[in-house]
C-alpha cells in the first residue's frame, strides 16, 4: 500500500530486455533501507526490487505491465516519481493507493491559474464512473483531488497542481498528450460495486 505522497523523483538510468524488461532507476532513497522483493510505486506502478546499488535500484516489468501503463513510453533519462510502500503507523497523507494501475490517460491542456496550472486528463470511458468531483484520483502515483468533471464523447476531469506538487514531482516536466498513469480511488470502486447490487 501507498499514499500517493512522492518522497523521490528518480530517473530511468537503464532499460534492458530479457523475458521481461529491466528497468534501473536512479534515487535519492538510502538503499540500505531497501530490502530485495520490497515494492516501489514508480510513477504510480507498484514494482519489486530485484537488485540494487548505492544510490539505484531495479525492478523488472511484465510484458502486461508495459502494455497496460506508460512504462513502455520510459527511455534511458525519464523522470519518475518514486514512494517506498508505506508502514503500519505512517502518516496517510495522500489516500489509500495499491499501485495497481486502473488505466492510462492523456493531457489534454495544461493552463496556468495564478501560481498553481491547471491541467486537463482524458479518461478511459470504462473509469469514468469512478471519478468525481472533489474525489481523489492518482496520476503519475500523485493523490490528487478533482475538481471537475466533463462527461460526453470524451470523459476528462481537471486537477490543480500547486507549486510544492509540482516542484516535488514530473508534473513540471508534463506536456500536453504525455500518456499517464491512472489508478482510481479504491473506495469509489467498492461504492459503485455496491449500487450494481441496489
Amino acid at each position: 500500500m501507498f499514499t500517493g505522497i512522492i518522497t523521490d523523483v528518480g530517473h530511468v538510468k537503464d532499460l534492458s530486455e530479457g523475458g521481461d524488461t529491466r528497468i534501473t532507476l536512479n534515487t535519492a532513497f538510502d538503499t540500505d533501507t531497501i530490502d530485495i522483493g520490497a515494492s516501489i510505486a514508480c510513477s504510480g506502478v507498484c514494482l519489486t526490487v530485484v537488485d540494487k546499488g548505492p544510490d539505484w535500484f531495479a525492478v523488472e516489468a511484465s510484458a502486461e505491465t508495459l502494455s497496460c501503463t506508460n512504462l513502455g513510453d520510459w527511455i534511458k533519462g525519464t523522470r519518475v516519481n518514486l514512494e517506498r510502500a508505506m508502514k503500519l503507523g505512517d502518516e496517510l497523507g495522500g489516500h489509500i493507493v495499491t499501485g495497481h494501475v486502473d488505466g492510462v490517460g492523456k493531457i489534454l491542456s495544461i493552463t496556468p491559474e495564478g501560481d498553481s496550472i491547471r491541467m486537463t486528463f482524458e479518461s478511459p470511458q470504462t473509469l469514468a464512473k469512478y471519478i468525481a468531483e472533489k474525489g481523489s484520483v492518482t496520476i503519475n502515483g500523485v493523490s490528487l483531488t478533482v475538481n471537475e468533471v466533463t462527461d460526453g464523447d470524451q470523459t476528462s476531469f481537471g486537477i490543480n497542481i500547486i507549486p510544492h506538487t509540482q516542484e516535488k514531482t514530473t508534473f513540471s516536466d508534463a506536456k500536453v498528450g504525455d500518456r499517464v498513469n491512472l489508478e482510481i480511488d479504491i473506495l469509489a470502486r467498492y461504492v459503485a460495486r455496491m449500487n450494481e447490487f441496489k
